[in-house]
């Protein structure tokens, strides 16, 4: 099998494949740095137009902007608070902090060669790992699943912010977004208040734009004449080779990080998302410095950025091998494979060795021109939008905003959505509720959910099968460990200070 992974490398190198490649990488890094717009729409609207062109230029153009997006989604988090992508918003707890103190050219330099070591591993993984890893991830049923959302949830809300109350308050909302749609199972309304536009659930990009994006251009309006731009010289911004040995202390979490993220990437339904949430709180908790995390800490941007990076490729093993896809790019792009005449699944890989392997040198790739575009755009270019005047900086974010949100499905209602949310938003971070425990109750609520009320069937309601096996109270361990431990932890040093 490896020797047709070496095969497949000739077909990659073509000049056709290789501009591909460079485009795809240049429109992901542009779409996710666009808040509002994400890498599954892009793709989306990529899929059509790709049938007259071969498999391989198709697929290193989805690659690249798989791979380009998930850095993108940095840039808007770094420079202004506002994640370009979901998977970007673990980014702006230190890079929207280093941008304020003039580190953000520093910023994006870590995060565009964390998100390249990332990319890296994670197609390594996908190269080396797809058979055998794709046979583990059979392993996970329902209930270890549900277990993992559980083990997230805990991390986010405990580690996460100095008052486990908020946080609770603010996941349990989180939570409560999710249910709102269709029961999958009975298929009754649940909080849809005769809105057909709420049956299929809200749309985490509105909840993320709203919630995430309009508060801070609300703050941009109401002091537009503060005098704090951040100019390029206040950005630090220096070739990139100058900042490198400044980022070789990071290589603990560039390891870490990658390794949780590919993880997250072959649970299905994961994502990338998640994968950042706990590769950040991982570094914190492993940090000799917690404390200086949320207010500018680098490795903070290396940790997110590293591990959304990561799951991207690692996110197509099981979608590859098994036709089960791990988030909804993996899904985007399975039909991406079906048009043009793909089957996903185990034979895949016998009867069309030079295209699926050929996909995966293009991840490893994309990766690696992540260093050579995304460094120049995010320090060159688009720094310079933090020194555009702030009533028109943040008129022209509204605007992006407005026309990203209608564009997921065309109407209004999105619109209206996504300003109550901001609302919200803009409350609660006057009132110092933390938001990322919401979105990631978002993810993980139903995703939670799901998997609890299978795992429920599966076992004619006996819910014992939730601790039936190892993983499972492993996981379980883990989940007591985050909630308790931090207690413990402060109980233990308080009575050695006492002795």
């Amino acid at each position: 099998m490896y020797s047709d992974l070496l095969d497949a490398l000739p077909a990659v190198l073509g000049l056709y494949n290789f501009i591909a490649l460079v485009i795809g990488v240049v429109a992901g890094i542009v779409v996710g740095a666009m808040p509002g717009l994400s890498a599954t729409m892009a793709i989306s609207v990529l899929v059509p137009f790709t049938f007259g062109l071969e498999p391989l230029v198709a697929l290193g153009l989805m690659a690249g902007i798989y791979n380009g997006a998930m850095y993108g989604g940095a840039i808007p988090a770094v420079l202004l608070r506002i994640p370009g992508t979901p998977a970007a918003v673990a980014t702006t707890f230190d890079g929207y902090p280093m941008a304020q103190k003039g580190e953000g050219g520093f910023a994006l330099q870590v995060a565009v060669v964390s998100s390249a070591i990332g990319g890296i591993a994670s197609a390594f993984a996908l190269m080396l790992l797809a058979p055998p890893l794709a046979k583990v991830t059979l392993l996970f049923g329902p209930s270890e699943v549900f277990w993992v959302a559980v083990f997230g949830l805990a991390s986010i809300i405990f580690l996460l912010g100095g008052n486990p109350i908020k946080g609770l308050i603010s996941a349990c909302f989180g939570v409560f977004v999710s249910v709102v749609g269709t029961d999958p199972i009975s298929g009754a309304d649940r909080y849809t208040f005769d809105h057909l536009e709420l049956l299929d659930g809200i749309n985490i990009v509105i909840l993320l734009v709203g919630l995430y994006a309009l508060p801070p251009v609300i703050d941009l309006l109401e002091v537009p004449l503060k005098t704090d731009q951040v100019t390029d010289k206040k950005l630090g911004t220096e070739p990139i080779w100058r900042s490198l040995p400044r980022m070789f202390r990071f290589w603990k979490t560039w390891i870490r990080s990658s390794l949780i993220g590919i993880w997250i990437g072959i649970l299905p339904g994961a994502g990338g998302s998640m994968a950042a949430f706990m590769s950040y709180n991982e570094a914190r908790r492993s940090s000799k410095t917690p404390d200086t995390w949320g207010h500018g800490e680098p490795e903070g941007v290396a940790a997110s950025e590293t591990a959304n990076n990561a799951d991207t490729a690692s996110a197509l093993i099981p979608a590859l091998t098994l036709g089960i896809p791990g988030t909804a790019v993996a899904a985007v792009m399975l039909g991406g494979l079906l048009i043009h005449g793909l089957q996903p699944g185990p034979m895949l890989f016998r009867e069309n060795p030079t295209v699926v392997f050929g996909f995966m040198w293009q991840f490893l790739f994309g990766a690696i021109l992540l260093v050579l575009l995304g460094g120049s755009l995010a320090t060159n270019s688009f720094a310079k939008l933090l020194n555009l005047p702030r009533p028109l900086l943040g008129s022209v974010i509204i605007v992006l905003m407005l026309i990203g949100v209608y564009s997921i499905n065309g109407r209004m209602f999105d619109v209206y959505l996504m300003l109550s949310f901001g609302a919200i938003g803009y409350v609660m971070d006057k009132l110092k509720f933390p938001l990322p425990p919401v979105v990631l109750g978002l993810i993980l609520g139903s995703y939670a959910e799901e998997n609890l009320r299978l795992a429920l069937r599966i076992g004619r309601g006996d819910w014992t099968i939730l601790f039936a096996n190892t993983t499972s109270l492993i996981l379980v361990a883990l989940t007591v460990a985050v909630v308790f431990g931090p207690m413990l932890k402060r109980r233990y040093l308080k009575s050695r200070q006492s002795k």
